[in-house]
């Protein structure tokens, strides 16, 4: 039986209201599997309600997922738009923490690692691939039109790939006490600008 609150909205808003409380629920960092009844307790809520609004489990986690994605986007479109003045490499490095602070938020490592079903999975894959790593590979290939990127945008690309989904996997952040976006930046200062400061003594070598 659904409560009083629940009722009283519209259509429309109900299904937010179980987008808000899927999103909690089944996105929750260390959450074992959540059943639809978990959803219906937690809403107050008769699933025969839920599923009016969401055929099943999966058509309501890809609607969760793609609205999550839909503000990553938001962010991360705000971000690029905040640095068309700022040297190349600072563009890259507020693109990629923005980035990696949103996958971060919502779990995305460990829903294309394993969570949820093989659908679910692809699906995260296909998001996370369209809006972050397209946008990251058109930002390499315009910085190597202009001239300050000067390795192959591709290579690069394959290279930032790699580690944001190792900053967000890792246990490294934890060991060294940093977020995965604090070591995404270290990781971006070296793949940009190299490991050893110009003005360091090197020693003999011979």
């Amino acid at each position: 039986m659904e409560t009083n609150s629940v009722s009283q909205v519209s259509d429309e808003d109900r299904a937010e209201v179980i987008l808000d409380a899927a999103g909690r629920l089944f996105l929750a960092p260390g959450t074992g599997r959540v059943s639809m009844d978990d959803l219906a307790r937690e809403l107050g809520m008769s699933k025969k309600t839920i599923y009016r609004h969401f055929p099943d489990k999966h058509s309501l986690m890809t609607a969760v997922l793609d609205r999550q994605f839909g503000a990553i986007e938001r962010t991360l479109v705000a971000a690029a738009a905040g640095t068309h003045d700022m040297p190349f490499g600072d563009q890259v490095q507020r693109f990629l923490i923005a980035a990696c602070g949103e996958l971060e938020r919502i779990g995305a490592a460990q829903l294309a690692a394993g969570r949820g079903d093989a659908i679910l999975r692809r699906h995260v894959e296909h998001r996370i691939d369209t809006v972050v790593y397209q946008r990251l590979d058109a930002l390499f290939r315009d910085g190597h039109r202009r001239g300050p990127l000067a390795a192959p945008p591709e290579l690069l690309g394959e290279i930032t790939r790699g580690a944001v989904e190792r900053a967000l996997n890792s246990q490294l952040p934890r060991e060294l006490d940093y977020t995965a976006a604090d070591l995404l930046r270290a990781t971006v200062n070296t793949v940009l600008y190299g490991a050893i400061r110009p003005d360091s003594d090197q020693g003999d070598i011979s």
